[in-house]
């Protein structure tokens, strides 16, 4: 098993990086595409084939601990937060002017190089642009366009593509053991996200509330059901970014108590308040930005009903939701291709509405539940 058996339908990506990691690699590189198709996966199994002796065997010392996260040559930066700041970038920068401490490269990986501040990017782009002789940088964005130009002019594009479903489910029957029936309609399910389809086959309360939010357009009757709908989404989105986030922020604040050596009831050094407020700032930005990242992947979710019904009024033999084929073909004989059309521009607004413009979830879910109703009475 070589390091590249993880990266699901993308033979083509594959072949470029192992031809670099033959004839020796540029020094920047840009890995882009959209969600689930494996952009950091692909950057981690090219840092670890550049590592290895073998060009990425998969079982050397080296391969296993950049794998693993645990290799002193290679950083990954990431964040679970809104952004990457300048200060983060700036302490990625001079470890990369280190020489390699055991490997044959410094490589750094910047994971979100989409939620890097523009300040951080102008820091990062002297070091992108003029490397080290034994540095390499890999970042990964969605499009090229989520990192400045003056960057991604420097960077060798690397550009993944979102998966079939047949190889998804190839990936989770080989290393996960997933029933082959019960992969594919998973990897149908998640439309080529790896990870979404790895959490529907595997646990059922993920496959719970996806059957709640792709059974919403078929009870979509009444404005009383809309105001309802919108309001069970909001709260089940909720629940489950808190679930996500809870652990995480107990975690950092006992590691903030710990930096500042404080007990449960002694005296509070001075500096400690402006921290621990600083930190419970970021913290609830973090779970505002989570609270609508999870609406959006429902909504995107949703979003494939309408498409379902699209795809079965022209005769399309297979749906990405084949476990509800009822109800799709209820919505395709009861309206029109062209109102579903209008249904899914309704639900993209939404999604822009939440992400780009901070519209409160609760209202921009009632404005969408009730176009979803109206544009069909058009």
């Amino acid at each position: 098993m070589t390091v590249w058996d993880a990266l699901v339908g993308q033979a083509h990506v594959i072949d470029t990086l192992r031809t670099a990691v033959a004839n020796g690699p540029s020094q920047s590189w840009l890995f882009t595409g959209p969600p689930g198709s494996g952009r950091s996966n692909a950057a981690v199994a090219f840092a670890a084939a550049l590592q290895c002796e073998q060009d990425g065997c998969g079982e050397c010392h080296e391969c296993r601990t950049v794998l693993g996260g645990s290799h002193a040559d290679v950083q990954l930066l990431s964040t679970q937060g809104l952004s990457i700041g300048v200060d983060q970038v700036r302490a990625l920068v001079r470890t990369a002017s280190l020489s390699p401490a055991c490997g044959r490269f410094q490589i750094m990986i910047v994971e979100d190089s989409d939620r890097v501040t523009e300040q951080a990017q102008n820091a990062l782009l002297k070091a992108v642009e003029e490397p080290g002789a034994r540095t390499i940088w890999l970042l990964c964005a969605p499009t090229v366009e989520d990192v400045l130009p003056t960057i991604r002019s420097r960077c060798r594009l690397v550009t993944l593509s979102t998966p079939t479903a047949e190889d998804v489910a190839d990936f989770l029957t080989r290393t996960d053991g997933v029933n082959p029936a019960d992969a594919l309609q998973a990897a149908r399910a998640s439309q080529g996200h790896i990870g979404r389809a790895r959490a529907l086959a595997r646990d059922e309360g993920v496959r719970a509330r996806r059957r709640s939010v792709v059974s919403i357009p078929v009870g979509l009757e009444s404005l009383a059901a809309c105001l309802q709908a919108a309001e069970e989404l909001a709260a089940t989105t909720k629940a489950e970014a808190d679930e996500a986030t809870t652990a995480l922020d107990a975690r950092e604040k006992a590691s903030l108590d710990a930096a500042f050596g404080v007990e449960p009831r002694g005296r509070k050094p001075r500096e400690y308040g402006p921290a621990l407020s600083n930190l419970e700032k970021e913290q609830k930005r973090r779970a505002t930005r989570r609270h609508r990242d999870v609406i959006d992947r429902a909504l995107v979710d949703l979003m494939s009903v309408y498409r379902d019904a699209i795809a079965h009024g022209v005769g399309a033999r297979e749906l990405i939701n084949e476990d509800m084929r009822a109800d799709v073909e209820r919505l395709a004989t009861t309206s029109s291709p062209e109102a579903h059309l209008r249904r899914i521009g309704v639900i993209q607004q939404a999604r822009e509405q939440l992400l780009e413009f901070n519209v409160t979830p609760q209202l921009a879910l009632e404005s969408m539940m009730v176009g979803l109703v109206t544009e069909g009475a058009r």
